[in-house]
């Protein structure tokens, strides 16, 4: 693979960050507005997220999907951080944009065991997401379980390593956000913080990890 290749699509991803703020602006109920710092670190999130799952991937046909994953992820991080959920406007979605894109990529390239995986990692997270928000409520939102689908997907196409990675570097990250929110005096023992964020970083782990 060409060094040109991540870091063209870095540039590209860098670019994006006043367009995907605006996509979340549109999520809140509030009708919040976010300034250029905010632009700048969508930005440049996006760009460093791209860069890597470029490299990582390079050029193949289950690309788009994870391009896709990048730019979601980025919206929904800035929707769940400010106001503590995650919109079913882009979840839903998601759950049958991710499966037809890893489709495609599959029918191309005759890999039908990696979208049987996508499938099964999908219903393992989900189903993890979803016994943990029954037995622990206030810790698991229903937002959680059915991002746990969208991001089973992706990392299942890879292989249960990634799945296990992701899942794990996803809990880890919150307890370490949580751990430093409290050290901070922002939080409390008791206190709800939003887990999508990690749950997605975590999911970007487990791809760098595939």
């Amino acid at each position: 693979m060409e060094v040109w290749f991540p870091v063209a699509l870095a540039v590209l991803g860098a670019s994006s960050g006043v367009p995907l703020t605006r996509a979340a602006e549109r999520m809140l109920r509030g009708g919040r507005r976010f300034g250029w710092p905010v632009q700048v670190v969508v930005g440049a999130s996006t760009g460093a997220l791209v860069a890597g799952v470029a490299f990582v991937l390079g050029p193949v046909e289950e690309l788009p999907a994870y391009l896709y994953l990048v730019g979601i992820a980025v919206v929904l991080a800035v929707v769940d951080i400010t106001e503590k959920r995650l919109p079913n406007a882009i979840i839903y979605p998601s759950l049958v944009a991710l499966p037809a894109l890893l489709t495609a990529a599959a029918w191309v390239t005759n890999q039908w065991p990696a979208l049987l995986g996508a499938a099964l990692g999908a219903a393992a997270l989900f189903a993890l997401y979803l016994l943990l928000a029954l037995v622990a409520p206030g810790g698991i939102g229903l937002g959680d379980v059915k991002l746990a689908a969208v991001i089973g997907f992706p990392l299942g196409y890879l292989g249960w390593t990634p799945v296990f990675v992701g899942g794990f570097s996803g809990f880890l990250i919150g307890s370490l956000v949580s751990l430093a929110a409290i050290a901070a005096r922002r939080a409390t023992l008791t206190s709800s913080l939003p887990f999508g964020p990690s749950m997605l970083a975590g999911a970007f782990v487990g791809v760098f990890f595939s």
